[in-house]
Protein backbone atom coordinates (compact mmCIF):
# COMPACT_ATOMS: atom_id res chain seq x y z
CA UNK A 1 0.00 0.00 0.00
CA UNK A 2 1.13 3.55 -0.96
CA UNK A 3 0.64 6.55 1.75
CA UNK A 4 -2.34 7.48 -0.52
CA UNK A 5 -3.97 4.51 0.62
CA UNK A 6 -2.68 4.65 4.39
CA UNK A 7 -3.87 8.21 4.31
CA UNK A 8 -7.27 6.91 2.60
CA UNK A 9 -8.22 4.19 5.25
CA UNK A 10 -7.19 7.18 8.07
CA UNK A 11 -9.96 9.27 6.46
CA UNK A 12 -12.63 6.01 6.34
CA UNK A 13 -12.02 5.79 10.42
CA UNK A 14 -11.99 8.51 11.54
CA UNK A 15 -15.44 9.24 9.16
CA UNK A 16 -16.93 6.25 10.45
CA UNK A 17 -15.95 7.12 14.31
CA UNK A 18 -17.65 10.14 14.07
CA UNK A 19 -21.02 8.60 12.35
CA UNK A 20 -20.69 6.51 15.12
CA UNK A 21 -20.39 9.21 18.30
CA UNK A 22 -22.99 11.27 16.29
CA UNK A 23 -25.42 7.96 16.31
CA UNK A 24 -24.56 7.30 20.12
CA UNK A 25 -25.29 10.97 20.79
CA UNK A 26 -28.91 11.03 19.11
CA UNK A 27 -29.42 7.59 21.24
CA UNK A 28 -28.72 9.83 24.89
CA UNK A 29 -30.50 12.17 23.81
CA UNK A 30 -33.99 10.59 23.16
CA UNK A 31 -36.13 10.77 25.58
CA UNK A 32 -39.21 8.15 27.17
CA UNK A 33 -42.60 8.81 28.11
CA UNK A 34 -45.14 6.61 29.77
CA UNK A 35 -48.10 7.59 28.26
CA UNK A 36 -50.50 8.36 31.11
CA UNK A 37 -47.63 8.93 33.69
CA UNK A 38 -48.30 6.68 36.59
CA UNK A 39 -51.93 6.03 35.55
CA UNK A 40 -50.74 4.56 32.07
CA UNK A 41 -52.78 4.62 28.62
CA UNK A 42 -56.02 4.81 29.86
CA UNK A 43 -59.78 6.97 29.55
CA UNK A 44 -59.38 10.94 29.54
CA UNK A 45 -55.58 10.76 28.41
CA UNK A 46 -55.58 13.29 25.43
CA UNK A 47 -54.73 16.24 27.47
CA UNK A 48 -51.41 14.25 28.59
CA UNK A 49 -49.19 15.44 25.99
CA UNK A 50 -49.75 19.27 26.78
CA UNK A 51 -46.49 21.09 28.04
CA UNK A 52 -44.18 18.36 27.05
CA UNK A 53 -41.40 19.04 24.56
CA UNK A 54 -40.68 16.05 22.61
CA UNK A 55 -38.64 15.57 19.96
CA UNK A 56 -38.37 13.04 16.97
CA UNK A 57 -36.68 9.98 17.80
CA UNK A 58 -37.93 10.09 21.73
CA UNK A 59 -39.90 7.03 22.56
CA UNK A 60 -43.41 6.79 24.00
CA UNK A 61 -44.22 3.57 26.58
CA UNK A 62 -47.89 2.99 26.45
CA UNK A 63 -48.52 0.76 29.75
CA UNK A 64 -51.90 -0.83 30.26
CA UNK A 65 -53.76 -4.22 30.62
CA UNK A 66 -53.11 -6.72 27.56
CA UNK A 67 -56.55 -7.47 25.74
CA UNK A 68 -58.60 -4.69 27.88
CA UNK A 69 -56.33 -1.87 25.41
CA UNK A 70 -53.98 -1.96 22.06
CA UNK A 71 -52.76 1.25 20.59
CA UNK A 72 -53.12 2.09 17.03
CA UNK A 73 -50.91 4.65 15.26
CA UNK A 74 -53.19 6.83 12.90
CA UNK A 75 -53.65 9.91 10.66
CA UNK A 76 -54.82 13.14 11.64
CA UNK A 77 -58.39 11.76 9.85
CA UNK A 78 -58.45 8.72 11.81
CA UNK A 79 -57.73 10.48 15.41
CA UNK A 80 -60.42 12.92 14.84
CA UNK A 81 -63.00 10.14 13.58
CA UNK A 82 -61.75 7.18 16.03
CA UNK A 83 -61.24 4.93 12.93
CA UNK A 84 -58.04 2.81 12.28
CA UNK A 85 -56.98 2.42 8.79
CA UNK A 86 -57.80 -0.71 7.15
CA UNK A 87 -54.84 -3.25 8.24
CA UNK A 88 -53.71 -1.48 11.01
CA UNK A 89 -50.19 -1.73 12.58
CA UNK A 90 -51.56 -2.69 16.52
CA UNK A 91 -49.94 -2.88 19.30
CA UNK A 92 -51.24 -4.95 22.35
CA UNK A 93 -48.58 -6.43 24.09
CA UNK A 94 -49.17 -3.77 27.11
CA UNK A 95 -45.91 -2.45 27.51
CA UNK A 96 -46.03 -1.11 24.17
CA UNK A 97 -42.78 1.11 23.10
CA UNK A 98 -43.42 4.06 19.58
CA UNK A 99 -40.72 5.66 18.61
CA UNK A 100 -41.75 9.61 17.13
CA UNK A 101 -41.27 10.78 13.68
CA UNK A 102 -40.67 13.98 13.23
CA UNK A 103 -44.24 16.49 13.00
CA UNK A 104 -47.70 14.89 14.33
CA UNK A 105 -48.00 11.60 15.74
CA UNK A 106 -51.47 10.31 16.47
CA UNK A 107 -52.62 7.20 18.45
CA UNK A 108 -55.89 5.56 19.61
CA UNK A 109 -56.98 2.75 21.29
CA UNK A 110 -59.30 0.99 18.76
CA UNK A 111 -61.21 -1.12 21.01
CA UNK A 112 -64.65 -0.30 20.49
CA UNK A 113 -65.97 2.94 22.15
CA UNK A 114 -62.32 3.52 23.93
CA UNK A 115 -61.19 6.45 21.76
CA UNK A 116 -64.25 8.14 22.28
CA UNK A 117 -63.87 7.95 25.40
CA UNK A 118 -60.94 10.12 25.18
CA UNK A 119 -58.24 7.06 24.81
CA UNK A 120 -56.35 9.15 22.30
CA UNK A 121 -53.54 11.39 22.14
CA UNK A 122 -52.08 13.57 19.49
CA UNK A 123 -48.16 14.40 19.97
CA UNK A 124 -46.28 16.79 17.85
CA UNK A 125 -42.24 16.18 17.48
CA UNK A 126 -40.04 18.63 16.50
Amino acid sequence: MGRGSAASAAVAVTVLTLLYLLACTEQAEAASYTVGDSSGWTFNVATWPKGKGFKAGDVLVFNYSPGAHNVVAVNRGGYQSCNAPPRPKVFQSGKDQVKLVKGQNYFICSIPGHCQGGMKIAVTAA
